[in-house]
């Protein structure tokens, strides 16, 4: 019986304490008095853990606050300096590694461009981004807290990669391989989950509960916002929307699959579009994303309407998501964000004609302000959350 009071004393003492923490966080900076209305816990329980806090140095004592008729009160700070987090975005044609303190606030930023590599050489560019993040690291009690990946693949629970057609990869361990190299817990996401993370805590999705984040790169990736919890499905693989098939007769996709929606609406598809209208190109120019905006943006009629087709094709997937789940949001982000003048508007009027009205209505479409970082983002807290968790449960 006494070892059950005692199990049962620390499981309360961990909520308690996890809720203290996460209304400090939220509110900084915010008194004990306040810690004790806001939670429902007594003031001496308040008191104790808030020791305990600044014993960790988790949380910080600041200057008085304003008084309510008696003492002021001493103002209690969520110290975000405390530890760092890596958030890491692997990409097709690219590696995106940030520094983000413990409130998510970006310290450094790694972009490394990359072509067809090999897991291999993948793992060196990662094992290079982390080592230049670290080297530039401010001082802290806990140093790199934890380091995030997400990658265009199905992720297991176990967070083993099973597959990642666009980057060839089958049944690959980069969690171990990462934890090896540097023992820090490593956490490894599908990357249009990580997206709808980050999203939802830094991005435009902050005020929605029911979001599809379409990321769209080189292939198309889909993360699931529902009732303000990100869905995963049975074993973790849900999102794969990309690979949904919007034409039977269609080409073979990396995946198996014919006539996937990425073959038609992703960057690639837009690459092969504008590689199809014969683009004349001078020596050394490379067909690319940021060749085809530049172009666009000095007025080259083909290449709009181009981007007005993908337009067209990305709205058919998007329909068949709205139909099926009615969200209140839908965020487009990843490379896509780059054409946003030139996608909205004909996306949009693609969507009017094809959706039910039904499931429109009260509907928002955003392009996503992070850019090019929801996904960095999302992994990176995904990590600082962990290691919340077990500070917590540790102490």
């Amino acid at each position: 019986m006494k070892r059950t009071q005692t199990f049962n004393q620390h499981v309360v003492k961990k909520r308690n304490k996890s809720l203290l923490l996460h209304s400090i966080k939220d509110s900084s900076p915010v008194s004990r008095a306040d810690l004790a209305n806001y939670t429902g816990l007594n003031k001496g329980t308040v008191s104790s853990l808030v020791n305990e806090l600044i014993d960790e140095q988790l949380i910080l004592e600041t200057g008085p606050g304003v008084s309510s008729g008696g003492r002021r009160p001493v103002m209690l700070l969520f110290n975000q300096s405390a530890g760092y987090s890596i958030g890491i975005d692997i990409g097709v044609n690219y590696v995106l590694a940030i520094l983000t303190d413990l409130q998510g606030n970006i310290s450094n930023e790694k972009l490394i461009k990359t072509h067809n590599p090999s897991f291999e050489e993948t793992t060196e560019i990662i094992f290079n981004v982390i080592d230049d993040l670290v080297s530039t690291m401010p001082d802290s009690p806990y140093g790199v807290v934890g380091i995030g990946v997400g990658v265009p693949a199905t992720v297991n629970k176990a967070e083993e990669i099973i597959l990642a057609p666009n980057l060839n990869w089958k049944n690959k361990d980069l969690k171990c391989i990462i934890e090896e190299k540097y023992n820090i817990p490593v956490k490894v996401k599908n990357e249009a989950n990580a997206g709808a993370y980050g999203e939802k805590k830094f991005g435009i999705g902050k005020k929605f509960d029911n979001i599809v984040y379409i990321s769209g790169g080189i292939g198309i990736g889909v993360g699931l916002i529902l009732n303000g919890k990100l869905y995963k499905g049975n074993n973790g693989f849900s999102g794969e929307l990309g690979h949904m098939t919007i034409n039977m007769n269609g080409p073979l996709c990396n995946c198996g699959n014919k006539g996937c929606w990425e073959l038609y609406a992703s960057e690639k598809a837009l690459l092969e579009m504008v590689s199809q209208y014969g683009i004349p190109m001078k020596d050394g120019q490379e067909l690319s994303l940021e060749f085809i905006t530049k172009l666009a943006r000095n007025g080259d009629q083909k290449m709009i309407e181009l981007i007005e087709q993908l337009a067209e094709h990305l709205a058919i997937g998007i329909n068949n998501i709205i139909n099926t789940f009615n969200p209140e949001q839908i965020i487009i982000g990843n490379r896509l964000v780059t054409l946003q003048s030139w996608l909205d508007a004909p996306l949009r009027e693609s969507m009017k004609k094809n959706a039910l009205s039904t499931h429109q209505k009260d509907l928002q479409i955003h392009f996503s302000q992070l850019e090019r970082r929801s996904a960095a983002l999302g992994v990176a807290a995904f990590s600082t959350e962990k290691f919340l968790s077990i500070n917590l449960e540790e102490g």
